[in-house]
């Protein structure tokens, strides 16, 4: 039999490697000086570019797509030439994804902290940047797909189909999700509003979780425990059944986390009825990836790999139990808007996304510099640093997210809200705060030893660039009473399609009746668009990350209404382009906010919230005092909006300026009343008029 001899590239795996451990660092970095705000406002001073709405868009960001991003193309880039036997299809397309994704989180660094974003969650990045996210995507999906095409081996494996549904799935979401029109080069209006936006929001958000941080996971997963254990995968049949399950379900719950909102009910319903079904296949890939080591647990005690694969696995499954769980209304009901999912997110994303980043390059250094672990003593400090860091950093969480909404809820027996005043539940979980910064703490120090552990074993080597193998041609034999899908695993084309269409399917039944048909939402006379004015607060509002604080959704239970007023309704969200819901409350909802209070208590309010109220959190925003409202692209952003369906008049443009104006007038006026002096073009008194509009269409309940 001929055999055909060739080389993997490991540079493209080496650089990605470098990229995983600076990204690591810096992202939980940020996330660590993100804690430390919630418990000391001030920390680091007042630069609007350092404020706690502008650094969290940037931790997410940092660790999903620049920690995460790099751990997943470094485990494919690693498992997948080994699988198909063949070096990366070209070696230029992979230095353009590897310096192309540098590029995008880099822009993402310097955007975010200036105030240019989206607000959508986990896709906040503006519209230059997300063509630049689907050119290099599009590079990794033609580099990976041509790869498996001129493979050696006629199986494609199952870590390669769960490679395949990322690319295509997230291809998807991207773009679906990333809709928008322009204003200007760094500011856009999604194309999608209020409970339309919403859903393919969290369609999207929930499934960047679903095709971003678990499925590529799960490839590893199924590449790199049976390397590291020596033995193979426990089962094939529960890996089809785990792999098209886990694809065609997934892409239906996301409406589980806007359960009680004005979504349409039946789309809550259907999140989360795939949300419990999602259990099954979610546990047959833990069980599957667990039993794969029956027979090897020595070996765990004594890898480093495997010790952070175990935990990592365990996590997943903790993680896809407890998911679905807070799909259940009744659970929802106490655990949504709280810290509580702050928690369970993180779980996820240290354990189960860190623990398998870590697995696989403590697996991969070694063997690509051909040395040994510096130090399997480091090893394990990094082992139990992060595990122990994950427990003080959910257990807290999780216990103030309970108290959150158990004193939320409470009621005297006289029928009276016990704690009215929002600010008592956030004092009374700073402890569980301060606990999130130990557990964080840890995390970093183990990452940290971790990156100088393997840093010393690549000294001690030598890097192999190219590595050589051998591998003889796929032999095109046709294949008799052969399983269904072994044949299909030999197609890796139509295999792409089928997996395209099961992903497609629940996507489309949830998108189209209620994104793309707009009179399924009904709408209010009374609601009205925002003036150009509170169009500009609006957008201070979204580049100050206030949503990360403030939901504007007030839910129909009586806790609720007693305590911001009438619960929101779907026709009054029409003109929101895009959504502003929230998912955290550490600060009170805001749907009904207009009319609460003066002018002037929020000015005072902005500039020093400890001012109107004390031992708040909230940090302050000097910045909106002292600078100017930038009206260049009002004309633009009233076109903008009138293209997206929002009814201001024709020609109103020429006429936004002059009124924006004379409102602004009108509320220096009302300061001025209050004994505070304040050019009407202030960043400030934009904020003021959109705080002040907020939920004002209807009659809200006193």
């Amino acid at each position: 039999m001929k055999v055909e001899s060739f080389d993997y590239d490991n540079r493209i795996v080496r650089n990605f490697a470098i990229a995983t451990l600076l990204w690591a660092v810096v992202g939980m970095l940020v996330g660590l000086i993100v804690a430390i705000k919630l418990v000391f406002p001030a920390f680091l001073g007042g630069l609007a570019e350092l404020s706690y709405g502008r650094l969290r868009p940037l931790h997410t960001n940092a660790v999903i797509f620049a920690f995460g991003g790099n751990a997943i193309f470094l485990g494919v880039y690693y498992s997948l030439q080994r699988l198909c036997k063949a070096r990366m299809y070209s070696d230029l397309l992979s230095k353009i994804h590897f310096w192309g994704w540098q590029t995008i989180i880099v822009t993402a660094a310097l955007t975010l902290p200036l105030g240019f974003t989206s607000s959508k969650e986990y896709a906040e990045l503006e519209w230059p940047i997300d063509i630049l996210i689907t050119i290099i995507w599009v590079v990794f999906g033609w580099n990976m797909m041509a790869t498996i095409f001129k493979r050696r081996e006629k199986h494609i494996y199952v870590a390669i189909w769960f490679y395949i549904a990322t690319f295509l799935t997230v291809a998807l979401l991207h773009v679906v999700n990333s809709l928008e029109l322009p204003v200007s080069f760094l500011k856009s209006y999604s194309m999608y509003a209020g409970v339309q936006d919403a859903l393919v929001q969290w369609w999207y958000g929930h499934n960047a979780v679903a095709f971003f941080l678990t499925t590529p996971f799960l490839g590893m997963m199924y590449y790199f425990i049976p390397k590291a254990a020596n033995r193979p995968v426990f089962s094939y049949r529960l890996s089809i059944v785990h792999f098209w399950a886990l694809i065609f379900l997934y892409i239906w719950a996301g409406p589980h986390h806007l359960l009680y909102t004005a979504l349409p009910d039946w789309a809550q319903s259907l999140g989360t009825v795939f949300s419990i079904m999602l259990i099954a296949p979610s546990w047959g890939g833990m069980i599957n990836g667990l039993m794969t080591l029956r027979g090897a647990w020595d070996k765990v005690r004594e890898d480093p790999v495997l010790k952070f694969m175990v935990v990592a696995v365990t996590a997943y499954g903790m993680s896809t139990f407890e998911g679905p769980m807070m799909s259940l209304k009744s659970v929802n009901a106490l655990t949504h808007y709280t810290d509580y999912i702050i928690g369970h997110v993180h779980l996820g994303a240290l354990a189960w996304n860190g623990g398998i980043a870590f697995a696989v390059l403590y697996y991969i250094i070694p063997r690509i510099y051909r040395s040994e672990l510096f130090s399997k003593k480091l090893a394990n400090y990094h082992f139990w640093a992060a595990t122990l860091g994950i427990l003080f950093y959910a257990i807290p969480l999780y216990i103030g997210g309970i108290t959150q909404s158990l004193m939320w809820k409470e009621f005297t027996p006289d029928g009276i809200l016990r704690y009215p005043n929002f600010l008592e539940t956030v004092t009374q979980i700073i402890p569980m705060y301060s606990l999130r910064i130990v557990g964080g703490s840890l995390y970093i120090v183990g990452a940290l030893i971790g990156t100088y552990n393997l840093w010393k074993t690549a000294k001690a080597g030598v890097l192999v660039a190219n590595e050589h193998a051998e591998a003889a041609p796929i032999q095109h034999v046709e294949e008799k009473n052969t399983h269904w899908h072994r044949v299909l695993e030999g197609k890796p084309a139509k295999f792409a399609f089928y997996t395209f269409i099961a992903v497609l399917i629940g996507g489309v039944v949830e998108y189209v009746p209620t994104a793309l048909i707009k009179s399924n939402i009904l709408s209010i006379t009374a609601v009205t668009p925002y003036t150009p004015l509170e169009l500009e607060g609006r957008d201070l509002y979204i580049r100050e990350g206030c949503v990360g604080c403030h939901s504007q959704m007030i839910r129909p239970f009586r806790s609720e209404t007693e305590r911001y007023g009438e619960y929101s309704k779907a026709g009054e969200f029409v003109y929101d382009h895009p959504f502003l819901w929230g998912s955290k409350r550490t600060g009170p909802d805001l749907h009904r906010e207009g009319g609460k209070y003066g002018d002037d208590w929020h000015y005072r309010h902005l500039r020093e919230p400890s001012s109107t109220s004390p031992k708040s959190i909230m940090p302050a925003y000097p910045w909106l005092v002292d600078d100017k409202l930038d009206l260049s692209h009002i004309e633009g952003k009233i076109i903008t909006m009138q293209k997206l369906g929002v009814p201001y008049p024709s020609g109103y443009e020429t006429q936004a300026l002059a009124d924006l104006k004379a409102q602004a007038e009108t509320i220096a006026a009302n300061l001025k009343k209050a004994g505070i002096e304040t050019s009407p073009d202030k960043e400030i008194v934009a904020m003021i008029a959109y705080l002040q509009r907020l939920g004002t269409d209807i009659k809200a309940k006193k």
